[in-house]
């Protein structure tokens, strides 16, 4: 009996030393396909299924690790119809919102080789109750924790979202702290990149009396079978980009323009008027593109909770009358439905673009100015953060590639990056321009990086090479713009032909708006200035120059200290 024991303990203790030395994200998940059972009169979840995996380290892989929440348990993992060994263990990671994962470290019979694959059959249950351990620990009151962390399985609300939030189907990554900067964004960050052309079908069975609502392609319609269950079968687009929800409520429905719908609790109907009348407005408000338009504006049941937008799905209180805040949402939520991309930076960063355009729209331009740099601040942060790092490292280029728009896995800096990519690019094309390069675009022959380039060129009749290269395909940090020179010249009409030379001190450049300001007004013309270059321009004055002021915000810049001129004395020259 004691060396039966011992053996099993060697066995255990292998198993444990190989989680210690696992590549946790050397596996990707290509394929899931789920059955899922949810009881919300028990708060209740059941999978069962088969993902696909495969090794994208560069060496064999024999050992991987399987994460759900720590609020459900392993039951079952087969590799062709036999159990495989595994030890289950609890691991901290913010990506739940328990705080916590229940993490499955499987030990294969053969190692798997760079880019081969596994199919596993797996099998898990528990429950997911309101859970706000992950922010309460970090100081957050549990009040104001709820209404950010509100995902459950409730007897009459339930709506769970996936990574990030509950890790209701399995996933592989290291642990994400919200106590330490950026990691949960930076972690969530890679899953996404990693994940990007993901599948998942799920059919889901439920005990409620009202079907299951997916962020996804519905297949099929909800299919009554029993007295005990209802079954409703989806596929999810776009896994990397967006995250997989699904919800369950008594919802009356409004639809918006025949494909969109608001769709509310009891006691909620006039509210969704609102909401439904407020998107029928926005359609000249935000970017057109093919995406599908369809979207579903699901009430949550908490009034004060956090709105969350996924594919085709929006989750939010809603509001009589309908406000600013709730706006922008709308804003968001429609304009990243409207133009569906692979690519984050596209989708996310025109989805965020698209609520700065309306703030101008409903405000002006400087309000909405300010709203680009309020945001800004992070982005020169982060930027800084990149270069050093970089440095350290020995290899700027290799920082470039890595913190691209196309390749970046922070989704605070991708979004503001790509957000202000967008807004530059409007005033550099314009916006009629932009549009018809949008209704041009389509998401299945976006194959490489410069497809968008080549739309957006084609219809402004410009090489936007440089402005791309910088911008998008590498990260070269921000300009760092200065007025060199200012001559002005007095003409034969008593006006001024003003000659001023710009600098960029940075590394990434920019079409910058540059204003000379005079006795009376002011003139605003656009200056290209490449990286570590010069730019010189003529602007005519009807009066005393007195400033230069070079970009007024709208491009993210390292130092805006050194942007103002003062011509202090302005000596007539013939």
């Amino acid at each position: 009996m004691t060396a039966k024991f011992l053996r099993v303990l060697c066995v255990l203790c292998g198993l444990v030393f190989q989680g210690f030395a696992l590549d946790r994200e050397a596996f990707t998940f290509t394929d899931y396909n789920l059955d899922v059972r949810v009881e919300p009169e028990q708060q209740r979840l059941a999978v069962r299924g088969k993902i696909t995996l495969r090794n994208d380290s560069n060496s064999p892989q024999k050992s991987l690790s399987l994460q759900i929440s720590s609020s459900l348990d392993w039951r079952s993992l087969q590799l062709g119809d036999k159990p495989v060994q595994f030890v289950s263990q609890t691991y901290t990671s913010d990506v739940d919102h328990t705080g916590a994962l229940s993490e499955a470290i499987v030990t294969l019979a053969e190692p798997v080789p760079p880019k081969g694959t596994v199919e596993l059959e797996i099998g898990y249950e528990g429950t997911i109750p309101l859970d706000t351990t992950r922010l309460t620990r970090i100081g957050v009151p549990e009040k104001v924790a709820q209404h950010s962390d509100w995902d459950q399985i409730g007897k009459s609300f339930t709506a769970v979202r996936g990574i990030g939030y509950v890790v209701w189907y399995p996933v592989a990554m290291e642990s994400a702290s919200l106590s330490a900067e950026n990691s949960l964004f930076e972690t969530l960050g890679r899953w996404k990149t990693r994940h990007a052309d993901a599948k998942m079908s799920v059919v889901f069975a439920t005990t409620a009396e009202t079907p299951v609502l997916f962020s996804g392609t519905k297949d099929l319609m909800t299919i009554v079978t029993n007295d005990t269950a209802r079954y409703s079968a989806f596929n999810m687009v776009r896994f990397g980009i967006n995250v997989p929800t699904f919800v369950i409520a008594n919802y009356g429905k409004l639809d918006v323009k025949g494909i969109s719908s608001v769709e509310f609790l009891p006691g909620g109907e006039d509210a969704a008027r609102a909401y439904a009348d407020a998107m029928t407005k926005l359609d000249a408000l935000v970017p057109v593109g093919r995406g599908s338009g369809r979207l579903q504006v699901l009430q949550l049941s908490d009034p004060y909770a956090a709105s969350f937008t996924t594919e085709g799905m929006l989750l939010t209180p809603l509001d009589v009358p309908v406000t600013p805040e709730a706006h922008l949402t709308l804003v968001y939520s429609v304009a990243r439905q409207s133009v569906l991309s692979p690519r984050a930076w596209i989708q996310e960063g025109l989805a965020h673009y698209a609520r700065v355009s309306y703030i101008e729209q409903q405000q002006g331009r400087q309000v909405a100015l300010d709203y680009l740099q309020a945001h800004g601040t992070m982005l020169v942060e982060a930027e800084k953060e990149a270069t050093k790092n970089g440095s350290a490292a020995g290899s700027v280029v290799r920082s470039e590639t890595a913190q691209s728009l196309v390749n970046a896995s922070d989704d605070i800096y991708l979004q503001t990056k790509a957000m202000y990519v967008w807004w530059m690019l409007r005033d550099m094309v314009s916006e009629p321009t932009l549009s018809i390069a949008l209704l041009n675009y389509r998401a299945s022959e976006d194959k490489e990086p410069a497809y968008l380039q080549r739309l957006i060129e084609k219809q402004s009749h410009r090489d936007l090479e440089w402005f791309f290269d910088d911008w998008v395909y590498r990260d070269r940090g921000l300009p760092d713009f200065r007025v060199e020179s200012v001559y002005p010249r007095l003409t034969v009409n008593g006006g001024y032909v003003v000659t001023i030379t710009v600098e960029n001190l940075g590394n990434a450049g920019a079409e910058v708006p540059l204003t000379l300001r005079m006795e009376g007004g002011e003139v605003i013309r656009r200056l290209e200035v490449h990286a570590k270059s010069k730019a010189t321009i003529r602007i005519e004055a009807a009066s005393t120059p007195q400033e230069i002021v070079v970009n007024d915000g709208s491009v993210p810049e390292s130092d805006m200290s050194n942007n103002t001129y003062k011509i202090d004395v302005v000596t007539p020259q013939q």
